[in-house]
């Protein structure tokens, strides 16, 4: 009766063991465990091989799990039927006790310390659960190869490896899982969502538009072009001739002040086209990845956009790629331009050259970027029309009203985020709206245009 018992206790650690180990590897943070292979731990060296053949882990350990459960159902048997005889109850009293101690001891009590500590077991049960693999291979192996059969019936087929999509979403999944720690870790974490969303920007989302540009004229006169060029913010600085498309160089604040100092500081006969770098002109649909690996492979960083035409559409650089990565670099020679204003109702008034992805990642806003860069973009994207000042139009649960425009461009929206927007608003006044533009499948836009007050011209109103 005692071995009986000696046996009953040997066999629920035996299946807690199997049943921990399972959930200790598989729980296991794959991350820490690369991270302490890399220091030359042994044991977390053996559980990232483990990893690497998970299937045949899993059959080793439910082998190993379903002899010692049998196991212990038939010796529960045998010890009631010795204590009671052989009953027509016995069998099922059996099983009812071995499910009972099975399910407690063998199944909860070790699976819960597993998942609390899953890679302090995984390092600890790895050996053991090694020498059980390599123990088992024969019988694993067949069933595995069973099983694969069975699958490749119903047209399955196992991958055993994720592809490069799949681990992204995997990494993005992992950022986002401690995006909601602490302050370090939340802005650790927007670095490496950006870094993430390389691959996937083009240029021409965070180039200086062509608008924005500081250009130097090489048909002026040499002592106007070192007055702008000194004065200027910026040390690299396109140089064009005839018609701003016409980039001829670029040059350097370095090389103008080398020429200078060594022409004794005159300016007769210095040639500031002989003095500018040649142009590097890029297509606008490069994606800020391949335009980082170009940069560095070219050891420059000044860059000028075009588009599938030729036609300039403005300048990336180096320092505007590390800026979409770890947001704003100003040094004492920027000139800070303030495009974003708080108002007390809770509501931003904005260049409409403000980006979204820059809103998005300072407000955590969800604003899409997919159809365009800027506040002005999307609106025009969004309304299918240049709006006039006063329109007032809702897309996304934000609300954008139009309070500026020169010609074809908005320059200054008022934009209200959802929780602002909700706010009381100032009840509009009886109008015939003009003509609505067709709203996208998710999106709601609304237009109302107030009558002409005495004096004043047309104004809009939220709706």
């Amino acid at each position: 009766m005692i071995v009986y018992v000696i046996g009953l206790f040997l066999l629920l650690i035996c299946s807690g063991f199997f049943a921990g180990s399972e959930t200790a590897l598989t729980a296991a943070s794959r991350a820490r465990i690369q991270a302490l292979v890399g220091q030359g731990n042994r044991r977390a060296i053996r559980v990232a091989k483990l990893h690497e053949r998970m299937e045949k882990v899993i059959a080793t350990v439910l082998l190993g799990n379903t002899f010692v459960n049998a196991a212990t159902a038939a010796l529960m048997t045998a010890v009631l039927s010795e204590e009671f005889g052989d009953r027509g109850a016995t069998p099922l009293i059996a099983a009812g006790l071995a499910t009972a101690f099975l399910f407690i001891f063998a199944e909860v009590l070790p699976k819960t310390f597993a998942i609390n500590n899953a890679d302090r077991f995984s390092l600890t049960v790895g050996p053991l659960v090694q020498f059980f693999v390599t123990l088992t291979y024969p019988i694993t192996h067949v069933t595995q190869m069973i099983c694969s059969g069975f699958l490749r019936l119903f047209g399955l087929k196992i991958v055993n490896e994720p592809g490069a999509a799949e681990r992204i979403e995997e990494l993005r999944g992992a950022i986002q899982l401690h995006a909601g720690s602490t302050e370090e870790i939340q802005d650790t974490g927007q670095m490496l969502h950006s870094i993430l969303d390389l691959d996937d920007v083009p240029v021409s989302d965070i180039m200086v538009h062509r608008r924005n540009m500081t250009m130097l004229d090489a048909d002026l006169p040499v002592e106007e072009i070192v007055n702008q060029a000194l004065s200027s913010p910026h040390t690299r600085i396109p140089v064009y001739r005839g018609e701003p498309d016409n980039i001829v160089g670029v040059l350097h604040a370095k090389a103008l002040l080398r020429a200078m100092h060594a022409n004794q500081w005159k300016l007769d006969g210095l040639d500031v086209v002989a003095l500018a770098a040649k142009p590097w002109f890029i297509p606008d649909s490069t994606n800020l990845l391949a335009q980082l690996e170009a940069f560095r492979a070219r050891h420059e960083h000044f860059a000028i956009v075009v588009d599938e035409y030729g036609a300039l559409m403005g300048i990336v650089t180096l320092e505007d790629i590390l800026e979409e990565i770890v947001g704003d670099i100003s040094d004492e020679h920027d000139i800070k331009v303030s495009g974003v204003t708080a108002e007390p109702d809770g509501s931003y008034v904005m260049d409409g050259t403000v980006t979204i992805r820059d809103l998005n990642r300072e407000f955590g806003w969800q604003l899409p970027d997919e159809h365009a860069s800027t506040v002005a973009g999307l609106v025009l994207y969004e309304a299918r029309r240049i709006p006039m000042v006063g329109q007032v139009f809702v897309f996304y649960g934000f609300r954008f009203e139009i309070l500026d425009r020169r010609r074809n461009q908005i320059t200054r929206v008022k934009l209200a985020p959802p929780a602002a927007e909700s706010k009381p608003q100032g009840e509009a006044s009886a109008a015939t709206p003009t003509a609505e533009p067709k709203p996208t499948p998710d999106t709601t836009i609304t237009v109302k245009i107030q009558p002409k007050k005495p004096g004043g011209g047309t104004t809009g109103a939220a709706a």
